[in-house]
């Protein structure tokens, strides 16, 4: 009998970060259009998805980095995505995992983890978010998710 408890548990524990049925009442949701953050002096977490077609990632991470440093940004950690072509075949790599947040659900947990182990302002994403991505992201990982163009910067 305890095992099934335990089982019970873990189910409740993952459901805990998914949203609430269509009936029940959701949180407001923020004003419609784009976000602007501005970035001076906040600590921000970059997040990038790439094919694994894409080999330098590394390259675009450090430039979006160093433009957000030179808007007066602190980027304290990163987060990378990468589809490779087991992951649907060759036709779907430079597709995101997820309608509703671009990555899959552990590297959402992982950048929330980090966001809160760094006690990040805000995260900032590299590809273009849609206003329904922004939502849930901003829910899931507790804090404003925004793409780079939202602030201010392009990328290099």
């Amino acid at each position: 009998m305890q095992t099934s408890r335990a089982v019970r548990a873990g189910r409740r524990d993952r459901r805990r970060d998914r949203l609430p049925a269509r009936g029940a009442q959701r949180p407001p949701s923020p004003p419609p259009g784009p976000t602007a953050l501005v970035v001076a002096g906040a600590d921000v977490v970059v997040v990038g998805f790439f094919s694994v077609k894409q080999k330098d990632f590394a390259a675009l991470m450090d430039a979006a980095a160093a433009a957000l440093t030179a808007r007066g940004a602190r980027v304290v950690g990163r987060i990378v995505q990468r589809r490779g072509v087991s992951d649907g075949g060759v036709a779907r790599m430079s597709r995101p995992f997820s309608s509703r947040t671009v990555l899959r659900y552990g590297k959402v947990r992982e950048a929330a983890d980090l966001c809160e182990r760094t006690a990040a302002d805000a995260a900032v994403f590299l590809t273009p978010l849609t206003e329904r991505q922004r939502r849930v992201l901003t829910a899931m990982l507790g804090r404003p998710a925004v793409s780079l163009a939202d602030t201010g910067t392009e990328r290099a």
